[in-house]
């Protein structure tokens, strides 16, 4: 099965062994004039179970006991990593995160799983209501084109199908941590830039990592750092957003 879908502001065309991929990336269609593909992406056998292996061992490593992925569902991983594969080239990442939208601009907020980042975006959408718009509560893509920045949902969007089919100007990035208090301060590119490499999606070929480390420095030089500390209250959202917005000095 062969379908055309846009995502990042790229062509990207997906012939897949599965119908699941297909309806998991439906509000990404391109239709029928979408122009020729920046990226193919064919899944074979092989793909599902290199995804396979890759699974067993990470459910061996941490200890858990989670059901058996499905093929499709491995599917749906080996086109979500070819594509990262292929993002670097035409200046864009992938980045493991919960990004969302604020009067025309993006705040991506960033930290290891389980630290909360899809709570403080909720926290957002609590206090700030319609106000607010998720872009993607997982993996979004980072696109660098000049001097400008953006941040685009996919369909790799969470547990939780949180995201849309947009993009926004990428203001700013947060660090999260747990703390009893709400603190947030601007950090320095210097002192964020470790944390970040570890949540940017890296590619298994030296060329396009090489590219991967090139825009990730990029983007650090292009949006302003913060570190929150956070207890998950309401006042988490307002702290953060009065920094970020610049609301507060």
């Amino acid at each position: 099965m062969i379908k055309a879908y846009r995502i990042a502001e790229l062509n990207i065309e997906i012939s897949s062994l599965y119908e699941h991929v297909h309806r998991y990336c439906e509000c990404y269609e391109a239709g029928e004039n979408a122009g020729e593909p920046d990226i193919r992406v064919e899944i074979t056998e092989d793909d599902i179970e290199a995804e396979r292996a890759f699974s067993d061992r990470t459910r061996a490593r941490e200890g858990r006991l989670a059901l058996v992925p499905t093929d499709d569902y491995l599917e749906e991983l080996a086109v979500y990593r070819k594509i990262c594969e292929k993002l670097p080239y035409y200046d864009r990442f992938l980045f493991h995160g919960s990004a969302l939208a604020m009067d025309g601009e993006g705040f991506l907020f960033t930290a290891p799983s389980g630290t909360g980042k899809s709570t403080h975006a909720r926290l957002w959408r609590e206090v700030f209501g319609d106000k607010v718009s998720m872009i993607n509560d997982d993996k979004p893509v980072i696109g660098i084109q000049g001097n400008e920045i953006r941040i685009f949902g996919t369909p790799w969007n969470g547990k939780h199908r949180l995201g849309t089919n947009t993009s926004v100007p990428l203001k700013a990035i947060c660090f999260l941590e747990r703390g009893e208090n709400n603190s947030i301060r601007e950090v320095s590119k210097a002192e964020n830039l470790p944390k970040l490499l570890g949540q940017v999606f890296r590619p298994s070929d030296k060329e396009a990592l090489s590219c991967v480390l090139q825009l990730t420095d990029r983007m650090t030089d292009m949006v302003k750092h913060y570190i929150l500390t956070c207890n998950m209250d309401l006042e988490a959202a307002r702290v953060s957003h009065d920094m970020m917005a610049n609301l507060k000095k």
